[in-house]
């Protein structure tokens, strides 16, 4: 008779403070990671927080009101969430004209 164990970190329960993403986990370990990982639940209210789904048996946790996904397996790895994307710059086509220097007299 063999048993299966499982090594991949299953999350069955998540908090966010002011500093700190807290998730516990099946085999009794809790891992924290810093809240500023996640900018998206770093702007979010207290009510976006809390209104959270463990999805994936465990594997994850989805925040639906600001789109927001966190692994287990991120957590443990060390793997914050992409940076928000920063405004596309303008073309040189689109900037307007440089005015020409004029030479003091």
């Amino acid at each position: 008779m063999s048993i299966v164990v499982s090594d991949t970190p299953r999350i069955i329960g998540i908090q966010v403070t002011d500093d700190l993403i807290t998730a516990r986990l099946a085999d009794g370990r809790s891992i924290s990671v810093p809240l500023v990982w996640s900018w998206r639940l770093s702007e979010a209210t207290l009510e976006q927080r809390d209104n959270f789904e463990i999805i994936g048996n465990g594997l994850g946790v989805h925040w639906p009101d600001i789109d927001e996904d966190i692994s287990a397996t991120g957590m443990l790895y060390g793997i914050p969430a992409r940076p928000r994307k920063a405004p596309a710059r303008r073309r040189r086509s689109q900037q307007p004209p440089l005015k020409p220097a004029v030479a003091p007299a």
